[in-house]
């Protein structure tokens, strides 16, 4: 399951995607920067969240072996 990082990021990458194109048809190079922007905070977004799932699911293999 996404946590609010992951799916964030996966949104902002999908606008940031859609606003290069849309930049690209109607040649605004200004909109085109910002979707690239945009999907680059994205990427970085997703990936925090990743390593903040990831790290949260070893946390709670370390306390299950703490208990045994």
């Amino acid at each position: 399951m996404w946590n609010k990082d992951e799916r964030d990021g996966k949104i902002d990458r999908a606008k940031g995607k859609v606003k290069q194109v849309v930049g690209g048809l109607i040649h605004d190079d200004d909109l085109k920067a910002e979707g690239q922007r945009d999907e680059a905070v994205g990427n970085v977004e997703e990936t925090v969240g990743r390593v903040r799932r990831k790290a949260g699911k070893v946390i709670e293999k370390v306390k299950k072996a703490v208990k045994r």
